[in-house]
């Protein structure tokens, strides 16, 4: 974990996260924390890691997703040397087997 992050206003932030129960609670909270665009970013950043753990190549994330190549490797690097939050996340929704971490 990336000490820089854990504070206390982020426990702050995430605990209202998960305190929300529907996906619309969830559109409405996004939508007033954040931009359009950085909302669009970050759904961006969850599709390239779900294409890169699907083994798609960087010309078709970028194709499909509209990512630069910047973008697709910094998720590339999470994936490879990052928490494991993107895994622990495909593992729950079903998008990766355990025996594939």
């Amino acid at each position: 974990m990336n000490k820089k992050i854990h504070t206390e206003a982020v426990d702050h932030m995430l605990d209202a996260i998960m305190c929300l129960e529907t996906k619309e609670e969830y559109y409405d909270f996004f939508e007033d924390l954040c931009t359009v665009n950085e909302i669009l970013s970050l759904s961006q950043r969850y599709e390239v890691a779900t294409m890169l753990t699907q083994k798609k190549t960087y010309m078709d994330i970028a194709e499909k997703t509209g990512a630069s190549t910047a973008t697709i490797s910094r998720v590339n690097r999470s994936l490879n040397y990052g928490c494991e939050g993107y895994e622990k996340a495909f593992k729950r929704l079903g998008i990766i087997k355990e025996e594939e971490l």
